[in-house]
């Protein structure tokens, strides 16, 4: 999937190096655990950030991470958040489905 970030479209996939460090990084103890905190809506906009710099990272986007802080995403918060939750939904779907 992509987001437009600062004018430009950054494609976003979560690969299981990007799904383990979102892991460490939101302190969860499990792939399940992190999906149940996005599904439960009890996650942060911190979180959306790190779940779009791991997607940016697993996408191969050459993009530094802290720029993302200031950084403008085409639709804003709302849209980030939409892209957030979409990446982790698209990392559990079997192939072809």
């Amino acid at each position: 999937m992509a987001l437009v970030i600062d004018g430009q479209v950054c494609v976003m996939r979560l690969t299981l190096g990007a799904l383990a460090s979102l892991e460490a990084a939101l302190d969860e103890p499990s792939l399940v655990a992190l999906v149940e905190r996005f599904e439960q809506r009890r996650f942060s906009s911190a979180d959306v950030l790190a779940l779009l710099r791991a997607g940016l990272r697993g996408g191969g986007a050459d993009f530094a991470p802290a720029r993302l802080d200031h950084a403008e995403i085409e639709g804003g918060p709302m849209a980030a958040a939409r892209a957030a939750a979409e990446l982790i939904a698209r990392a559990f779907v079997a192939p072809g489905a």
